[in-house]
Parts: structure tokens; sequence; C-alpha cells
């Protein structure tokens, strides 16, 4: 009789084993499900769709008019925006003649756009 009984043990201790892991994996399944539904982005509308669109030419044009024309890309520090056939053939031709030179420029006219001041010491110092 005592066979019998660890082996009814085994099977109760098994089957409450399994019982756990399927409701753990159905309470996964849930919590998946409920985060998905309530995490989904609306569906776009039409309106936000034009909107975007809109938004995406506007981006485009304004982009193709910097890229394509002259103008002031900062104008305190005297920073020139050139078309890109023309800023390559300014910098071939200057390649050409002397690279020294022309790396030299290139290198003191990056500084002086990206030049930080240091910050100013505070009355505490």
């Amino acid at each position: 009789m005592s066979e019998n009984s660890g082996e009814r043990r085994f099977l109760s201790a098994t089957c409450a084993y399994a019982v756990a892991v399927v409701g753990a994996m159905l309470i996964m399944a849930v919590l998946v499900w409920v985060m998905y539904h309530f995490t989904r982005p609306e569906p776009l509308g039409a309106a936000r769709a034009d909107e975007r669109r809109t938004a995406l030419r506007d981006l485009r044009a304004d982009n193709a008019d910097k890229l394509n024309n002259y103008g002031w890309q900062d104008e305190g520090k005297g920073i020139v925006r050139l078309p890109i056939d023309e800023a390559m053939k300014l910098m071939q031709s200057e390649w050409q003649k002397d690279p020294a030179a022309a790396r030299s420029n290139l290198v003191t006219r990056v500084d002086a756009a990206f030049y930080v001041p240091p910050p100013k010491p505070s009355a505490f110092e």
C-alpha cells in the first residue's frame, strides 16, 4: 500500500506542477495580450497622414533649397552656405594647388565655425 500511496503523491505533485506551469503560461499570455492591446498606437487618420506628407514635402524642399543655393549659414561668424557642386569645385581646385595649405585652411575654417568660447568664471570662484 505504501508503493501505491507513493505513486499517488508523485502523480498529484506532477499534476500540481503541470497545472502551475500551464496557469503561469496562461497568465503570461493574458498579460502579453493586454500589453499589446493597450500599447498599440492609434491608426493614422487621413488628416494626420496628409499633415505628415505635407511636413515631409516641406522638409525636402527646404533641404533641396539649402543644398543647391547660396545663403548665410551663420551671418555673425561670416559663414556662407555654398551649393554642393560649387563647394566641391572650390575644394578640388584648392587641393590640387597645395594640399597642405588647403588642409590647414580647412582646419582653420572648421575651428572658426565650431568655436565655443570658454565659460565665464562664476563669482564664487
